[in-house]
């Protein structure tokens, strides 16, 4: 089905540190950290679609059982 299927994955954390100050401008105590996560799976392999058989079915179960887990993983953080 895809010629040229792209398979690659993307992870972007986002880390941002707020150190608070007062009016006069000088720096008190308590920075704050807060992070942001921003996931790109590759697409899942469907067999219906693809008309995959034999040898291409099973590597496209592999690859949705390995997306699955990567998934699962990334929830898990």
């Amino acid at each position: 089905m895809n010629e040229t299927s792209s398979r690659s994955h993307q992870i972007l954390r986002l880390t941002v540190e707020s150190n608070p100050s007062d009016f006069i401008g000088t720096a008190r105590s308590g920075a704050v950290f807060a992070s942001v996560n921003f996931v790109d799976l590759a697409g899942s392999e469907r067999a219906s679609q693809a008309l995959s058989a034999g040898t291409r079915l099973r590597e496209g179960s592999h690859i949705n059982r390995s997306l699955l887990t990567l998934g699962t993983v990334i929830r898990k953080l």
